[in-house]
């Protein structure tokens, strides 16, 4: 069964909206955690628009599942990562001001850096996991760093899927393939959905972890959180 790890940057998100501590991501870990999910993902980001560095270390006690730490590994990142040691570290390429994560990592161009930052998580007994788009070099590429796990960008498999395109899910497939062939082992995350989550697990062999926060917080101001956790766990079975 590919495990479910819920991202609540969008629940940071609201509570920094209004300042105070309400909704308290502490207590909302927790309550995912209970409700069955299997893991907690956060990204903090220089500016802590959402979730805040102090959040990743209150959240340290409470995460008793799979705890996975996002992010672009400049120094501040690296050294908070190093301090929590959480279960996974998934390096992302983004820029400051990005609004969401919107690309891979070029595994080719950064090897060297990549190697280096993969070597000191891993020394850790951190496992990592890198951003990658659904290209096949860049799959080889990321097995030449010494990744334990690639993580396939799903934006564009989901903009296809909801418009009735499922052949976007082919590049995704053969990238699995040759990921699967070279021992990486396959977490997936971004636009993952109720709509979308079923048919892509059933396509993507040996997914191991989808990140899921976005659409899992909007679907449960409708539905909710349990119900919703509910939903994503039988999708995934």
């Amino acid at each position: 069964m590919t495990k479910l790890s819920v991202n609540i940057n969008k629940i940071a998100t609201l509570r920094n909206s209004r300042g105070g501590d309400l909704p308290n991501v502490v207590q909302f870990a927790k309550d995912v955690q209970r409700f069955g999910a299997e893991g907690v993902t956060i990204h903090p980001r220089p500016d802590e628009r959402h979730i805040r560095y102090q959040d990743a270390y209150d959240l340290k006690p409470v995460v008793h599942t799979e705890y996975n730490i996002e992010g672009n590994p400049i120094p501040k990142f690296i050294d908070l990562v190093l301090d929590i040691k959480p279960t996974q570290v998934t390096l992302v390429p983004d820029a400051e001001d990005a609004i969401t994560s919107n690309a891979g990592w070029d595994t080719i161009k950064h090897k060297d850096f990549l190697i280096e930052v993969i070597k000191e998580f891993k020394d850790n007994g951190i496992r990592t996991s890198i951003f990658v788009d659904p290209d096949m070099c860049q799959i080889q590429g990321a097995k030449d760093t010494g990744t334990d796990r690639i993580e396939l960008y799903t934006e564009s498999f989901a903009h296809q899927f909801k418009f009735g395109n499922k052949e976007g899910i082919k590049p995704y497939m053969e990238c699995a393939g040759l990921a699967n062939s070279l021992q990486l082992g396959i977490n997936a995350g971004h636009d993952l959905s109720l709509e979308n989550i079923k048919f892509f697990k059933e396509n993507i062999t040996g997914l191991l972890e989808v990140s899921i926060g976005h659409a899992l917080v909007s679907e449960s101001l409708y539905l909710g959180v349990e119900n919703v956790i509910q939903m994503y766990l039988h999708r995934l079975q």
